[in-house]
């Protein structure tokens, strides 16, 4: 036993070593802990992350590219509408010609179609007015040096104005292409400016059931001066002269002055005349030709046509009698007439087509549009058609 504490007497002599605690293994030599639970799967390894990535840009870029193809072409083929520009933008010249039907032939047949209402106002999808459309094709076709022209007509007709300028195209067309002979085909519908366009025409050709006729003249407005009284809206009127306000729909009937209908009557009386003069004068030039040509089977105005030219319709049939055309028939037997007036036996049917447009992207970016105001009179029979304005129309496509 070693020494005794004085200070602990009851001290060992010799108390027992501390436990001798090992140094701390490096952490590259420490075992593993060990886990009684189950092991988790390992996480799946992404294959392909970039592959997705890269399509997405590459989707990106055609689309971005494709906008901007589309931007280009649409403003290469913009251009301002005639009432704004002081010269025709366009011309034949830019058409595509399109073949409507090939019969292995170098001789063409030019198709140029009137269908709907005929309007002078500017078209957004063909960049043009209806007229304006009409001239070029057949300006297109005189130069392309085509064998014949159908003008296809499916209309209740429309402006007079319009109907008119369209007239003249045809028949200045044909005195200056004296070789071009221009045939009519009509559809199921060519009433009043669709007969009037058609009246020059060097050949006319009708269906047993085309409506056709109603040669005349009509002017339409609405008076809804008693829908006003009702719910309590007043004109307030001030003008130069007693006539300013002539045929205003504001009028109450006694405010109706009676040289207003006289001087109403005698316009339409004189656009009456002028549409008698078109189908007489188309008629007889038709007929004149024929017999110059030889060529049988084309008919004259019968002695009382003009009995029948009070705006009634007729039927194909009816208007083979009086003469207002000269063959009954579809589309198919206005091509083979216009073969034999041009003395071939095989054509191709052409179509001239302007150029493709994408008017509603301007919107995309803000393009000012000026829009219409219209006016809801809460009844169904208002008309569709610009008021104050003579029409060559059925009035049964009025509204």
């Amino acid at each position: 036993m070693g020494p005794i504490d004085p200070n602990n007497p009851s001290a060992p002599e010799n108390p027992p070593a501390p436990p001798q605690v090992p140094p701390p293994l490096p952490s590259s030599s420490r075992p593993a802990p060990t886990y009684a639970g189950p092991v988790p799967a390992a996480a799946p390894k992404r294959s392909g992350g970039g592959g997705w990535m890269w399509f997405a840009i590459l989707l990106a870029l055609v689309l971005v590219g494709g906008l901007g193809i589309l931007v280009l072409f649409s403003v290469s083929q913009f251009s301002i509408p005639d009432s704004f520009a002081h010269g025709r933008s366009h011309s034949g010249s830019d058409l595509h010609e399109v073949v409507v039907r090939d019969d292995d032939s170098d001789n063409r047949i030019a198709v140029i179609g009137l269908e709907g209402v005929i309007t002078g106002e500017y078209i957004e999808s063909i960049d043009r007015t209806l007229v304006d459309l009409v001239r070029d094709q057949l300006d297109r076709a005189a130069e392309d040096g085509v064998e014949a022209v159908i003008l296809k007509v499916d209309s209740p007709g429309g402006e007079v104005l319009a109907s008119d300028e369209i007239y003249l195209l045809i028949e200045r067309f044909q005195k200056e292409n004296k070789d071009i002979p221009v045939i009519a085909s009509m559809g199921s519908l060519a009433a009043s400016g669709g007969y009037y366009v058609s009246a020059p025409c060097r050949w006319i050709v009708a269906n047993e059931l085309t409506m056709t006729g109603s040669i005349g003249v009509i002017f339409h407005s609405y008076n809804y001066r008693g829908l006003m009284d009702k719910v309590g809206i007043r004109p307030e009127i001030t003008k130069s002269g007693k006539l300013k306000d002539m045929m205003s729909g504001e009028k109450l009937p006694e405010e109706e002055l009676p040289e207003e209908k006289k001087i109403m009557q005698g316009l339409i009386n004189e656009s009456y005349a002028r549409f008698k003069a078109v189908v007489r004068n188309g008629r007889r030039n038709a007929a004149d030709l024929n017999e110059k040509e030889n060529v049988e089977g084309g008919r004259v105005l019968s002695a009382n046509w003009q009995e029948f030219a009070d705006g009634r319709i007729l039927s194909g049939n009816q208007a083979l009698e009086i003469g207002l055309v000269d063959e009954l028939g579809n589309f198919d037997v206005a091509v083979e007439r216009a073969k034999t007036l041009a003395g071939i036996e095989k054509a191709r049917i052409v179509s001239y087509m302007p150029p493709m447009r994408f008017p509603g992207l301007f919107s995309l970016f803000g393009q000012a549009r000026a829009k219409a105001v219209k006016v809801d009179l809460g009844f169904p029979l208002q008309s569709t058609l610009p008021q104050g304005r003579l029409y060559f129309i059925s009035p049964l496509h009025l509204h």
